[in-house]
């Protein structure tokens, strides 16, 4: 009933809502080989909009970076059971970049479908040991970074935010820099991907600080015991304890402690940008570009919304049907940032939100970046096309002698008419004086015409 409410209420969405089905419907079409048709069919069951993105990615990319997704799914899916011991889950996660070469290897752990990407393993280990080795060294070498930085927060603490960033490094930034040394050892983008890890690591840290941020109340109820991500420098300003900020009591204290969190996560914004203008092929760009908008539509959807604390907070499928269908450029992405900039800007009251100042900054910044890649990314599309729509040198060339023939045959040179068989006696004088005048101004228009073309 909620969905129908929604696509009534924003008729807008349901085009884009059918397109993305139709997406999704094409994202289920699983390939022959049997471990490879596993890995595609569990994808799209733990997540259907990254099932969506990296199918539409090029063939030479695609099944990497599916099973590096399932990789560090399942890499996630043990440091997230809290039910297994620290005294096995520490060693598991620094050995987990040895189990993907281990044909053998599952483990009875995590939820749902995750329980069953872990009972299956061993298919995708098979299908990672079929991809080239440059990507295989690329994902070895990401899930050991990942794994060890893991086993590292198992028992420490999120104190500051110092450490707020190191974990969302280890946990989503590698992400980021794995991928993007995918893109550059395929050749498919710039060989300057590879080891790029400034940028990369600050795609990798929106996104996570964005999913920590709205997943309070999943988290902190979590069993059989809390998962805690939110730096204790930050929510100890708020609250004696962390999970004191989802009662009703502290309603308020909540509220302003995520949206100084969400103002930390907007710092990452303008190197996103940056990250974002490099990247030149149309899938990668928009493989990467479509969680980005989703991460800050998010946090304008969860800025002073209490509801985070009472349950789950989203944004509408429709709007993230039109987030997917409004990617594929540098002019769309920064349009869709500065959407939501705009939508946070109305959400904030400085006088009210003890950060509200630095936050205004933030999108401020925010704003400014996006206007300028607007109005670069506008005029650098005007100019491709009025190329596009510009006349052929040759059409022009044929143009100029069709109006220099009819030039000679207005003004009788050479005889033309005689040459025709017209009697050059028996015409109006004024016709002949008006196609004169008329010839005069095309053999003009066009010699200029053919000119202009020969400066472009």
């Amino acid at each position: 009933m909620g969905a129908l409410r929604a696509v009534l209420s924003h008729p807008g969405d349901v085009a884009p809502l059918v397109r993305v089905k139709m997406m999704a419907n094409a994202a289920k079409r699983l390939p022959k080989d049997p471990d490879l048709a596993y890995c595609y069919d569990v994808l799209n069951k733990v997540s259907r909009s990254f099932a969506i993105v990296i199918q539409r990615l090029d063939a030479e990319l695609r099944d990497a970076v599916c099973v590096f997704y399932l990789v560090l799914r399942a890499l996630d899916t043990v440091e997230d059971d809290m039910s297994i011991p620290i005294e096995r889950k520490v060693p598991d996660l620094l050995a987990f970049h040895e189990y993907i070469y281990d044909a053998n290897y599952s483990a009875d752990c995590g939820e749902k479908h995750y329980k069953d990407l872990m009972k299956n393993y061993p298919r995708v280990t098979s299908v990672f040991l079929g991809l080239k080795k440059e990507y295989r060294t690329v994902i070895a070498d990401i899930t050991k970074r990942m794994g060890h930085g893991m086993a590292k927060f198992i028992e420490k603490e999120v104190m500051d935010m110092a450490d707020f960033d190191e974990y969302c490094h280890y946990v989503a930034g590698l992400v980021g820099i794995g991928l993007s040394n995918l893109w550059g050892v395929s050749k498919m983008e710039s060989a300057e991907f590879v080891g790029e890890e400034k940028l990369s690591n600050a795609m990798g840290l929106f996104l996570q600080k964005t999913n920590i941020i709205r997943d309070y109340l999943e988290d902190i109820q979590e069993l059989p015991a809390p998962r805690m991500f939110w730096p204790r420098s930050v929510w100890s300003k708020y609250a004696e304890e962390l999970d004191d900020l989802q009662h009703e009591e502290n309603r308020e204290k909540a509220v302003q402690c995520m949206n100084e969190l969400i103002t930390n996560a907007l710092s990452h914004s303008l190197d996103c940008l940056k990250y974002m203008s490099r990247v030149k092929e149309i899938s990668i760009f928009r493989f990467c570009a479509i969680p980005q908008v989703m991460a800050i539509a998010t946090l304008a959807e969860c800025y002073g919304n209490e509801n985070v604390f009472k349950g789950v907070v989203k944004i509408r499928r429709g709007l993230s049907a039109r987030i997917m269908l409004k990617c594929n450029n540098m002019l769309e992405l920064a349009s869709g940032f500065k959407h939501f900039a705009n939508e946070l800007v109305h959400k904030v009251d400085p006088k009210s939100d003890p950060n509200g100042e630095e936050t205004m900054a933030r999108i401020e910044a925010l704003e400014e970046a996006c206007d300028e890649i607007i109005a670069k990314e506008t005029e650098r599309m005007r100019k491709e096309q009025i190329e596009d729509d510009s006349i052929p040198m040759a059409t022009r060339i044929v143009l100029w002698l069709l109006c220099f023939g009819y030039f000679l045959y207005a003004w009788n040179l050479e005889n033309v008419r005689e040459s025709l068989g017209v009697n050059r006696h028996a015409g109006d004088p004024l016709v002949d004086d008006a196609q004169k005048v008329l010839a005069t101004i095309c053999i003009i228009s066009t010699t200029a015409l053919v000119m202009a073309g020969k400066k472009r």
